[in-house]
């Protein structure tokens, strides 16, 4: 399978703004009236480390302008003045955009260090935002008819526990919304696995969900897969089944992306799961950054004439896009 990154990478890069200056990563992306609308993690700052979402728009999928000059989505919006709003996904169900996003209520500061995950430094905060919860990473989902304006729908997951990840799939199945989440403490004997995994819920509304069930979880044999797994980009509907783009975690703390396809009318049967990664940092811009090195995050995907756009974070400080043809990423997940 012949994975090509644009020659451009990374196409988006920080600065222009205050609120962008220092990292721009992990975008939501989706096509509408033939143009690319991107939606990019971003932070002006890594003490305290405060991310907002800013809309910007492309004919070409490549070289991407603001919309507007300010964040489209903060956490002030969902009442945490404190707080961190991060990695978006977004699909549109019938003529509403859904937008999944992870909040933590109150923000650390990092400091990076450039062998792995950077030292963490906790602030303290007035009344309920000085409490540990507030430290946890809770899932919700928002709602825009214009990409501008957001309000909020539901959250999707408990405050008490760690759960990011959350990625709508881009159309109902049999009548239910369906949602991969990743619970980080659904761990141990009762859960049925022993490291954080791939979950799926459904919902008649988008505000009330069934409990999740595991889908796929880390395998032991598969070193890239070695600390954990979680969704990346929305599904993708082919004749094959959904096609999913996953990542891993490996015990370097090296991020890679993987794939597997999900049967249509049932996503909870894997179909297909290939051993091999599909992607890995290799680039400088993929091993060396602000914050964690030697990531490649796929946070969006789209389709246009056949050809597969994967928008990916880059060791959380810009944004890269590596395509492939549709028919041949399908090929290789079914093994053909």
């Amino acid at each position: 399978m012949n994975i090509k990154r644009c020659k451009k990478n990374p196409i988006v890069r920080p600065g222009i703004y205050d609120w962008r200056k220092v990292v721009t990563f992990n975008p939501a992306v989706i096509i509408e009236n033939d143009k690319f609308y991107m939606l990019e993690r971003v932070s002006g700052g890594l003490q305290p480390f405060h991310c907002y979402f800013g809309l910007m728009e492309s004919d070409n999928g490549i070289d991407f302008t603001h919309v507007v000059d300010y964040p489209v989505v903060t956490p002030e919006m969902l009442g945490f003045s404190f707080g961190s709003i991060q990695d978006p996904r977004i699909v549109k169900l019938e003529d509403t955009f859904y937008l999944n996003y992870a909040l933590r209520p109150s923000s650390y500061g990092y400091a990076p260090t450039g062998v792995g995950k950077p030292i963490e430094i906790e602030y303290t905060f007035p009344g309920d935002y000085g409490k540990a919860e507030s430290f946890m990473t809770r899932s919700g989902i928002m709602k825009s008819k214009d990409l501008i304006h957001w309000e909020q729908v539901a959250y999707t997951t408990p405050f008490e526990i760690n759960d990011r990840d959350n990625i709508l799939f881009p159309e109902k199945i049999k009548g239910r919304y369906a949602l991969l989440r990743r619970p980080e403490e659904y761990i141990g004997e009762t859960y049925g696995t022993d490291k954080a995994a791939i979950w799926l819920t459904y919902s008649d509304d988008l505000i009330h969900w069934d409990e999740p069930k595991i889908l796929a979880k880390s395998r032991d044999d598969i070193s890239w897969e070695y600390k954990k797994i979680g969704g990346s980009t929305p599904p993708i509907k082919t004749e094959e089944g959904w096609l999913v783009i996953y990542h891993g975690v490996d015990e370097d703390n090296v991020y890679r992306a993987g794939v597997m396809m999900l049967d249509l009318e049932n996503p909870m049967k894997v179909i297909a799961r290939p051993e091999a990664f599909i992607l890995e940092p290799e680039e400088y811009y993929e091993k060396f950054g602000l914050y964690i090195p030697n990531v490649v995050f796929p946070t969006g995907n789209v389709v246009k004439d056949g050809l597969l756009y994967i928008y990916y974070g880059c060791t959380d400080t810009a944004i890269s896009l590596a395509t492939v043809p549709l028919k041949e990423i399908v090929d290789f997940v079914m093994g053909r």
